[in-house]
């Protein structure tokens, strides 16, 4: 509640408009009853027909004002709401952003897309309609009891003694259906997150014929929210009625009552048939104090969740002050690392020095620890003991921008973005010449496939690059990393679904880019033959290490995986096999 407090104050003047003009309708409101009664006891009783003319007068001014102070009001509120919404989403994106690799570990794409949408949506009926009506039926029901006792202490009495009872019902009200709407929050985000991943994964669920099994689970999630809101129906069912039929009574009461003092003479009519307006004053904040409720739980509700993913600290933090080195060289050095996750150790002990300018391949076994090893150069972990440099400097105590910004990666699994091919080679470099990106195009064999598409690279692809042969989304990724021209380059499995012929002719593109230290990791020989040091790890260590000829030389387990891919063939002094 303190953050969304903050957000509010920044637009506290619209605020202290919108409650004037509250304050001022809800003043016109009052005379609106004053001015029936006129009309019923002098005009129509008194026979004054001549203040008619007068009274009619005021109620269409009254009525043209309040028409000026409620747009003013509505616009106030909306527009604060909306800019506070707006600053609430961008400051949370802003925030997940900054989150390390092992929240994202933990926390699936459909929950943080409730909190992003669904959940500030919530807060946004609060802060535009939900907030607006508590204190404008607030202040009526205030104002209106006064009124209610200057015009007749008895019946008045006996009109606010049920509100009690009513007050009591729409308090159960609330935490009843507060406690039922935070269950349908977290399910929502379960349907979200399931429909998300069955659309995301459509063609593979089609290829398994898994159609009916994707049904059936959708079916389960969505039959557990029907439950949910069957559940808050209930209790709206419960409650609801209840404060219906009390606002009622009360009305058939002060009708009942009223008359017997109107036949007494101890209240006009006109004074009976304004009580009555007023009485409707009282009523209808408690007819609406229900929606009202409901609408303040479900903002609480999400408030408690959007603050949940705000109070997610980054396991990865800015150093207090960063290194920022004059020149980056790329030269790499791990030093005694080792690294648990989630208390399993995966990397035990590691020593690698890599030169500016060199290459090392990583192979080993899946679960070996490769991508992990990759991950503490650029603090997407940090290591649990031992250290990482880079020129010197401890990765970290390096500036995380500065750090990444020399560092071109293509990921094992490879994301492109909803865009044309252009803007996804050019995603992570601001501005770049046409030479140079035709240069990485063809560096990575991108530019011959394109160049046949109708709209070359203006060509428009979809989500995750469907539409795209694996081999094609790995070129472009690699065409991403070599545009950036960064001086560590990382391709992590990048050319596992890429023919023999292409992944030569990229490896001999990679060798022309002199000054760039290269870490490649890849199960294939023909891949990595050719790096100037050769690791094979092994549950989290390295058990062997040497060039291509060393590691056939020592005939362990490089030379084992060597025999699997080429089968009799066999391997001469500068031999090149591709």
């Amino acid at each position: 509640m303190r953050r969304l407090a903050s957000y509010m104050k920044r637009y506290k003047l619209f605020y202290v408009i919108a409650l004037l003009m509250i304050s001022g309708s809800i003043t016109l409101d009052m005379f609106n009853p004053y001015l029936i009664k006129r009309i019923v006891d002098e005009v129509i009783i008194d026979g004054q027909v001549h203040l008619f003319s007068m009274i009619i007068t005021a109620l269409v001014a009254i009525t043209i004002s309040r028409s000026i102070f409620g747009y003013i009001k509505e616009y106030s509120f909306d527009l604060s709401a909306s800019r506070i919404i707006m600053e609430l989403r961008q400051d949370m994106f802003n925030h997940i952003q900054k989150l390390s690799f092992s929240y994202f570990d933990k926390t699936n794409t459909g929950e943080l897309m409730s909190r992003i949408k669904d959940d500030t949506e919530n807060i946004l009926n609060a802060l535009a309609f939900g907030i607006m009506l508590l204190i404008e039926q607030s202040l009526y029901f205030i104002v209106a009891s006064i009124l209610l006792f200057t015009l007749n202490w008895k019946l008045a009495l006996l009109t606010v003694l049920i509100m009690p009872i009513l007050a009591y019902i729409a308090v159960n009200l609330e935490r009843k259906v507060g406690e039922t709407y935070g269950k349908i929050s977290d399910q929502r985000a379960a349907l979200n997150t399931t429909a998300q991943e069955n659309i995301a994964g459509v063609r593979l669920v089609k290829a398994f014929g898994r159609e009916k099994f994707e049904i059936r689970k959708f079916l389960k999630q969505n039959r557990y929210n029907y439950r949910l809101n069957m559940e808050q129906a209930k209790v709206w069912s419960k409650y609801y009625p209840k404060i219906e039929f009390l606002s009622n009574v009360v009305l058939v009461m002060v009708i009942t009552v009223g008359g017997f003092f109107v036949i007494g003479n101890e209240m006009t009519l006109g004074t009976l048939v304004a009580f009555g307006n007023y009485i409707f004053m009282l009523i209808w904040p408690m007819r609406m104090i229900g929606w009202i409720t409901n609408i303040i739980a479900q903002c609480y509700a999400s408030i408690k969740k959007v603050e949940k993913i705000f109070e997610e600290e980054p396991h990865i933090k800015e150093p207090d002050k960063p290194v920022r080195p004059e020149k980056f060289m790329g030269h790499v050095v791990f030093k005694d690392v080792s690294f648990e996750y989630n208390g399993i150790t995966v990397l035990k002990n590691i020593n690698i020095d890599v030169r500016p300018g060199t290459t090392i391949a990583i192979m080993g076994m899946t679960g070996a620890g490769k991508t992990s090893l990759i991950n503490l150069i650029g603090r997407f972990y940090d290591v649990s003991s031992g250290n990482v440099y880079i020129d010197g400097i401890d990765v970290r105590n390096m500036d995380l921008n500065v750090l990444r910004s020399n560092i071109s990666i293509v990921m094992q699994d490879v994301f492109l973005f909803s865009d044309t091919i252009e803007e996804n080679i050019k995603f992570g470099v601001k501005d770049v010449l046409s030479e140079e990106f035709i240069s990485a195009s063809k560096d990575s064999k991108v530019h011959g496939f394109v160049s046949k598409m109708p709209y070359k690279y203006k060509t428009l692809i979809g989500e995750r690059g469907v539409g795209l042969s694996g081999g094609q989304k790995q070129r472009i990724s690699i065409s991403r990393a070599l545009l950036r021209d960064s001086k560590i380059l990382i391709l992590d499995d990048a050319t596992s679904s890429l023919d023999m012929d292409t992944e030569y002719e990229i490896q001999k593109s990679l060798n022309e880019r002199k000054g760039m230290t290269k870490f490649i990791i890849a199960h294939r020989v023909s891949a990595v033959k050719n790096a100037d040091e050769i690791i094979i790890l092994e549950d989290g260590e390295i058990v062997e290490r040497g060039n291509h000829q060393q590691l056939i030389n020592l005939k362990g387990r490089y030379y084992d995986i060597y025999n699997h891919q080429f089968g009799s063939m066999t391997l001469y002094d500068n031999e090149e096999v591709v």
